[in-house]
């Protein structure tokens, strides 16, 4: 895998410079860089306790990132997954530390307790005030004498922050950050491993239609790999676990963190965050945070949850206070999905039901062959467009289906207006707009004795006036057009066997004039026929042979 990147050695100094570049001078660095990687606030007096942490990078927007007013006074790093030297938090903690001490907040891995301990011990042998709170609240491990600290940690940090900025002693910092430390539990999901830049690619332990739970932050296994169910399903288990871990439930309210660790869509994880909702103690969650890139572990497609109990109104004071960094979210309230009434004017027509098992059969004919192709014309379309054809067309083919039951057969255009109606609301893009206004516009041509060709025509010439495009620029038209000339001649049978022709004749159009094809190079083109016009032969066919 390749990667944007100068010089291997300098990934995480240089990645803290742009950060400090643009902080508009809220942040800079101690001397001794870039052996020293530390990241400091600028306006900081020494006046309150100074806040502390920092570890490996590869975690971004932490450590650095988290340095403000309301949460670190200073973060250290180390390359890449790598503990920071001792000279480095030392270095931190005697830059930034005046008479009301200093906490350091440190996440539970051997190198991050070893170094940042034996600074501490230096520094308290310079004189210096230092109190360390370790933070485990991963809870994949349950009998891991030392469970790791993930992205639960942030909370950590925003509290103890919140505590020093509020002029509080060392003890009473140090107080708030253990209680909150000892009151969150973490766990995280992942479908991959992690890219280090500069390195070869990682092999991926977890394969596909597989899900790795409770794996670690520097992208070391996990607990246990396990065959990857839907995420409301994922969600609400993993919910489950962290219900148990915050123990008898007394009522309490939770603020709840939803961390992408590097590599997941916001679809996605949006996704995610709904199904972590749809849990049983959803109910208690006063205050969501993200869904947001926060901890993260390099490009992992994986993501964390953290649960902290809100029983102590300061702590949820402390999440609540607003803070200096931007990439710390705000915490927000949820609610159920309260949908607004359509306005009577864009309501469905009302329509009676009729019968006419001729007409039916052949429409859910067609909508089957749509549902049966979705995979077909999604692969064929990721070579030209954006790879959802087939899913767009087989949504729409789904709801027809569902629809079935009340649509009014024995009406042709009462039938056509309905089938319009259903793909205008089901059907995104551009295409299913197209074809709302073909079926639209063949709607209001057929009439008690039905001419088909007209109405063809003139649902084909409308989707040519609105949509821009004309036979020969490698859209649906290309089939659909030589398909209805076929047809006002020959029948249903010629319609169909136009239809292929003039898809099959699309692979060897050289540049499309509509639609996303149009911005794809001719090489890419080449050999691939338009999906669009593949389904439009696929559901002539299917109707003729019917």
């Amino acid at each position: 895998m390749s990667h944007f990147i100068n010089d291997r050695d300098r990934i995480v100094s240089e990645a803290m410079d742009a950060t400090i570049r643009l902080s508009s001078g809220a942040l800079r660095r101690l001397e001794g860089y870039p052996a020293i990687k530390v990241v400091v606030r600028a306006d900081w007096d020494r006046s309150r306790v100074a806040v502390v942490s920092g570890g490996g990078a590869g975690h971004e927007p932490a450590h650095v990132g988290f340095v403000g007013d309301g949460m670190l006074t200073a973060a250290v790093c180390g390359e890449i997954f790598a503990s920071p030297s001792v000279d480095a938090v030392l270095a931190a903690i005697l830059e930034v530390t005046g008479g009301p001490g200093c906490l350091l907040v440190v996440k539970n891995y051997t190198g991050d307790r070893l170094n940042f301990g034996l600074a501490a011990e230096k520094a308290r042998a310079l004189g210096v005030a230092v109190e360390m709170v370790i933070v485990g609240d991963d809870i994949a491990l349950p009998a891991a004498p030392r469970p790791r600290g993930i992205a639960g940690t942030l909370f950590v940090h925003k509290v103890a922050g919140h505590f020093a900025r509020a002029g509080r002693t060392l003890g009473e910092v140090k107080s708030g950050a253990e209680r909150a430390a000892k009151s969150v539990f973490s766990m995280g999901a992942s479908l991959s491993s992690c890219n280090i830049p500069g390195q070869a690619l990682s092999e991926n332990r977890v394969a596909a239609g597989q899900v790795e739970l409770g794996l670690g932050i520097h992208g070391e296994p996990g607990a246990s790999v396990v065959p990857l169910p839907p995420i409301r399903e994922l969600g609400v288990a993993m919910m489950g676990r962290l219900e148990d871990a915050l123990g008898a439930r007394d009522g309490s309210p939770i603020a709840l963190l939803v961390n992408d660790l590097g590599g997941v869509p916001a679809l996605e994880m949006a996704l995610v965050t709904s199904a972590l909702l749809d849990a049983t103690i959803a109910h208690d969650i006063r205050l969501v945070f993200g869904p947001a890139r926060l901890m993260t572990a390099l490009d992992m497609k994986g993501f964390s949850v953290s649960a902290l109990s809100l029983r102590e109104p300061e702590i949820e004071d402390a999440l609540r206070s607003p803070v200096g960094p931007e990439a710390w979210p705000l915490g927000r309230s949820h609610r159920s999905v309260a949908p607004v009434s359509l306005r009577e004017k864009v309501r469905a027509t009302a329509r009676s039901a009729s019968a006419h098992p001729l007409r039916r059969r052949a429409l859910e004919r067609a909508c089957n062959v749509m549902v049966g192709m979705q995979g077909e014309l999604d692969a064929l379309d990721a070579k030209v467009g954006d790879g959802d054809t087939g899913t767009t067309v087989a949504t729409a083919a789904r709801a027809i289906l569902a629809a079935c039951e009340g649509l009014p057969f024995a009406d042709l255009p009462a039938l056509f207006a309905a089938i319009s109606e259903t793909l205008s609301l089901v059907m995104g893009g551009s295409s299913g707009v197209l074809l709302a206004i073909f079926t639209a516009a063949v709607g209001a041509r057929l009439g008690a004795a039905p001419d088909w060709a007209a109405a063809l025509e003139q649902g084909a010439q409308r989707v040519q006036e609105y949509g821009g495009a004309k036979p020969g620029d490698r859209t649906m038209l290309d089939a659909l057009v030589p398909a209805i000339e076929a047809f006002r001649t020959g029948g249903l049978d010629a319609a169909a066997r136009a239809a292929v022709e003039g898809a099959a004749l699309t692979a060897t159009m050289k540049k499309a004039g509509a639609g996303r094809s149009s911005y794809v190079r001719e090489d890419a083109l080449r050999g691939v026929p338009d999906p669009g016009a593949v389904a439009v032969a696929a559901v002539l066919t299917a109707i003729a042979e019917f």
